[in-house]
């Protein structure tokens, strides 16, 4: 067996297996904070007739090189959150914006 390698090295399309070993679908997105080492979790795609599901990485039992191995059944995978895409944040760029629309961002920004 490969050796184990840290959440992010995680790639998208990577192998997701479940509990039992069987497949469970691909890696599509990975969550957290590299410069912190908080890992959150990883969505997974599952095919087209399923929705991407939100795995929590309190239930990621192993990452090897190209493949993540869930604790959870197929079943209990089935069970969790849908995931869906946020919606799109509006982004005002600087050039096209006034000076009183610069200053609204600046204020309302939420890490100020």
């Amino acid at each position: 067996m490969p050796d184990p390698v840290a959440w992010v090295m995680i790639e998208k399309g990577w192998r997701v297996l479940d509990a039992n070993g069987e497949d469970a679908g691909k890696i599509d997105e990975v969550t957290g904070d590299e410069n912190a080492d908080i890992f959150d979790g990883l969505t997974i795609k599952q095919g087209t007739p399923s929705r991407d599901k939100y795995v929590p990485s309190e239930h990621v039992a192993a990452i090897y090189e190209g493949e993540v191995r869930l604790s959870l059944t197929h079943a209990q995978i089935e069970e969790l959150q849908d995931f869906d895409e946020p919606p799109p944040q509006e982004r005002i760029s600087a050039e096209k914006s006034s000076w009183w629309q610069r200053l609204a961002w600046w204020t309302t920004k939420p890490d100020r």
